[in-house]
């Protein structure tokens, strides 16, 4: 059971345009700061932020860090990002338009996060 208490999914549905998105990638920074297992989950608008070159010029909240040093520093200490298949086709993108390490699959991976016990946010 403590394994569970340590797993956190973050639906992300906020892109470049909205703070939240900001919000949310400060908030799973801090998840794995604490020692949790922390897994995005990009659906709508929210897999523009992980496209290639889309977040190297965003800084929304001067008080945060920039959006690129965010998504950098969440995957560099373990954090997993995967991105919903239907909501990147229908923006056009495919697999390798997105940053590396960043995984496109469907909604079963977000739920086996939640059946394996998995605490859940959304932006």
């Amino acid at each position: 059971m403590e394994d569970q208490a340590r797993k956190l999914a973050i639906v992300v549905s906020r892109g470049l345009d909205d703070e939240r998105a900001t919000v949310a990638l400060t908030i799973a920074n801090a998840g794995i700061a604490s020692g949790q297992q922390v897994t995005l989950f990009m659906v709508s608008s929210g897999v523009d932020v992980v496209r290639k070159g889309a977040a190297d010029n965003v800084h929304m909240n001067p008080l945060d860090p920039p959006m690129k040093e965010l998504i950098d520093n969440f995957q560099s200490n373990g954090g997993r990002i995967l991105i919903c298949p239907p909501c990147a086709r229908v923006r056009g993108y495919a697999d390798e338009d997105f940053i590396d390490g960043v995984q496109v699959v469907g909604s079963p991976a977000l739920h086996a996060l939640i059946l394996d016990g998995a605490a859940t946010l959304s932006f």
